[in-house]
């Protein structure tokens, strides 16, 4: 088993840029698939499934490629949350394995509840799909545990390497990779300018002055876009503070106890109309209850900025999907389904409506 994983391993990095076109073609199609024959959803979703598990497993070796060669190093700055969640999974396996666990499930929930809708009665379906928040409520608590701080997502660092840049004959060589001592050997002359010896005269163009109107950028306004930030030299366990008051870990546990409360309602019939109302507002809990963080927290305040706008899924769920969004998305389908090339958005987006009445996942 270690032989056959070692030969597939060198052979991604050999065919890394092809199997990355290859995951980008193949992610492409699960957008078309669903509507088109028998179970296509389901065939969709597996697909998708699976190229995010093999995505993710893909990333991990590269990252630990380019990390075992000191002799490389990235031109391009690393991103503030790939260099905070990379840290807490060296630092601590359990995070890391919790981290991955977390991941998975998020990647694989759609397929397991699209099996047990076939396999399973309404009422069991909702029992799996509550155990799949439960596990995940405990997944979040642990990496809330290890870390003391908000949760970030993804908690896994996303992959900063892009692997269609790599020559597919070299493991270690990237134009996105700079090697750390400069070559020794200086480029040689071209042989049509060693025996050149006549004068380069001055353009016209460099001597002539700007054009009216045109306004030269400044030193500083080049500058300042370069210069280091306080989040650039901090230590990368430290880009975000840890929560201090009961107020941050009460807001931080409403915000991991949410989904889970969604879920139980709606397995019930008793409390399925209030459902939405009760987990909007514990949203609201807990965003009114969180910190404000600091300008240099940019991790933070980045987190936050996506929690806000992850609101705008409460659209496409219960009442406010049924009474407001569907209508107004099957309005403008049927007005676009005459027009040529929008016609064919419009008839993929009918096509995947259906999934979001049946599906809890799909929303």
């Amino acid at each position: 088993m270690s032989s056959t994983l070692a030969k597939y391993d060198n052979f991604l990095v050999n065919n890394v840029s092809t199997i990355s076109t290859l995951e980008s073609s193949l992610r492409s199609v699960t957008w078309f698939l669903p509507g088109r024959f028998k179970d296509a959803e389901l065939a969709s979703e597996a697909l998708s499934a699976l190229l995010n598990v093999t995505s993710l497993y893909h990333d991990t070796l590269l990252a630990r490629i380019v990390q075992s060669d000191p002799k490389w190093k990235p031109i391009l700055p690393i991103p503030l949350h790939t260099r905070y969640t990379r840290a807490w999974s060296d630092k601590d396996n359990l995070y890391k394995w919790a981290a991955r666990a977390l991941e998975l499930i998020r990647f694989t929930q759609l397929l397991i509840e699209m099996g047990m809708r076939r396999k399973f009665s309404n009422k069991n379906r909702w029992r799996g799909v509550l155990l799949l928040e439960t596990i995940k409520v405990i997944l979040r608590f642990i990496l809330l545990r290890i870390t003391r701080r908000p949760l970030l997502s993804p908690p896994m660092p996303e992959r900063d390497v892009d692997p269609t840049s790599l020559p597919p004959s070299s493991i270690h060589s990237s134009p996105t990779l700079a090697p750390t001592t400069p070559s020794s050997s200086s480029p040689s002359t071209p042989d049509h300018l060693k025996n050149n010896r006549v004068p380069l005269h001055p353009s016209s163009v460099m001597l002539a002055p700007p054009p009216p109107g045109r306004s030269d950028t400044s030193v500083e306004d080049y500058l300042l876009p370069k210069a280091l930030t306080t989040s650039s030299v901090r230590p990368s366990l430290q880009l975000v503070k840890p929560l201090m008051s009961v107020q941050d870990w009460v807001a931080e546990a409403v915000y991991i106890l949410r989904p889970l409360i969604y879920v139980a309602m709606l397995s019930t019939r008793k409390h399925k109309d209030r459902a939405l109302m009760s987990v909007f507002a514990l949203e609201l809990v807990s965003r009114n209850l969180r910190r404000l963080p600091s300008p240099s927290a940019v991790v933070e305040r980045d987190e936050y900025a996506r929690r806000d706008r992850d609101m705008s899924w409460y659209l496409l769920r219960g009442s406010a999907w049924e009474s407001y969004t569907r209508p107004k998305i099957e309005s403008i389908v049927e007005s676009a389904s005459t027009k040529p090339v929008i016609g064919l958005f419009s008839a993929i987006v009918k096509d995947w409506i259906p999934l979001i009445d049946e599906y809890y996942y799909c929303e």
